[in-house]
């Protein structure tokens, strides 16, 4: 069968994958509603096209922290990437370079920083952040993505602990033996003892236990304090922490339910963009992600505010049918899907998208 739409290269990557890996990557929290309506939420929402505009030329670029890009997608942190394609995370990042988006790398990554940069130099990229208890693994990392050209940091402030992921207590989840959070090595040579297989698993669960409940929005604010870069808040759900957000300093927000992998029952990103846009739109980055497998997704999310929005699942879709070239078949479906909408919505350019252009479907119901 021809693969030409993400549904059909996920159903695939689930023939492929072995089940621990798709357990993990697959999985939501709890009774996995959210992980559901991140997919069924854009059915709630209908598209308002405009006809007999010229389209016969578009223009798909779009501006985040003053870079230009071509067009508005980006390939979200996916941890341990490797467990999908021996490339892993250097396969997705040269994929994302090639099709002109951004790629994010997961501090929880089987690929280093200084890799991914060296092996993807095209890539505009930018880097995945946990602020730990030791702080000086956090200090560590940011210094070495500043060294290797990353160009912004992007902080989960959702995951204080990890959700409850049925999948993955099922299957009993561990990182397979031959690969390790390669982030990570090095760090820990007075802290770990024994065969390097042992340190491989001493620092998975090192890790695990480094998640700091305590983290405030202090903490936001001296990170913005230490690094050079620009500091980006992934995990943002409601239109009172986005003015926190902004009052600390960051530079832009990522609308997001961390792929329904945390707390369930949650709204979705385009559930709660309006109020987020409306509150910070004008002054903040606003970006998102979750569901998002269609050009008709990234469009209603432009129109309801976001400037650029972000898919990881469906790049490892992508890397466990075929590597980099799966991956870019991936971005290429998506871009093109995006495109059509573009004309068939009556839109030139990325600022010719309005909100008027997506109703929800209560809309039509007080007709």
């Amino acid at each position: 069968m021809s693969l030409v739409c993400v549904a059909d290269y996920e159903t695939k990557a689930k023939e492929l994958l072995e089940k621990s890996a798709l357990g993990y990557y697959a999985s939501g929290a709890g009774d996995e509603f959210s992980l559901k309506l991140n997919k069924n939420i854009f059915q709630k929402y209908r598209l308002r096209p405009r006809c007999l505009v010229d389209v016969s030329s578009i223009d798909l670029t779009c501006k985040v922290l003053n870079k230009t890009f071509e067009w508005p997608l980006g390939v979200s942190p996916t941890a341990m990437q490797r467990m999908a394609h021996p490339d892993g995370e250097v396969a997705n990042a040269r994929a994302a370079g090639k099709l002109g988006s951004i790629f994010i790398l997961s501090t929880i990554a089987t690929t280093s920083v200084e890799e991914v940069a060296e092996k993807a130099p095209n890539t505009t990229k930018w880097f995945q952040l946990y602020i730990y208890k030791d702080r000086i693994i956090t200090e560590n990392l940011i210094r070495r993505a500043e060294k290797a050209g990353f160009e912004a940091l992007v902080l989960t402030v959702d995951a204080p602990v990890f959700g409850a992921r049925r999948a993955d207590m099922r299957n009993k989840f561990e990182l397979p033996s031959h690969l390790s959070l390669k982030n990570f090595n090095g760090l820990f040579a007075n802290s770990l003892n024994g065969d390097s297989d042992n340190e491989i698993s001493g620092i998975n669960a090192y890790v695990s236990k480094q998640f700091d409940p305590t983290l405030t929005w202090k903490s936001v604010e001296w990170l913005i304090k230490f690094t050079k870069l620009p500091v980006i808040v992934k995990g943002i759900l409601t239109k009172e922490d986005a003015i926190l957000a902004k009052n600390y300093g960051c530079s832009g927000i990522i609308v997001s339910n961390h792929g329904a992998r945390q707390i369930d029952t949650v709204p979705t990103a385009l559930e709660v963009l309006p109020e987020i846009v409306k509150s910070v739109g004008h002054e903040l980055t606003i970006m998102a992600d979750g569901g998002f497998s269609n050009g008709t997704d990234i469009f209603k999310a432009l129109a309801m505010g976001a400037k650029m929005v972000f898919v990881g699942r469906p790049c490892l879709w992508g890397l466990a049918v075929d590597g980099q070239n799966g991956v870019e078949s991936i971005l290429r479906i998506l871009k093109q899907d995006f495109e059509k909408t573009m004309r068939l919505m009556g839109c030139r350019k990325i600022s010719d998208i309005s909100k008027e252009m997506v109703v929800h479907e209560s809309f039509y119901a007080k007709l």
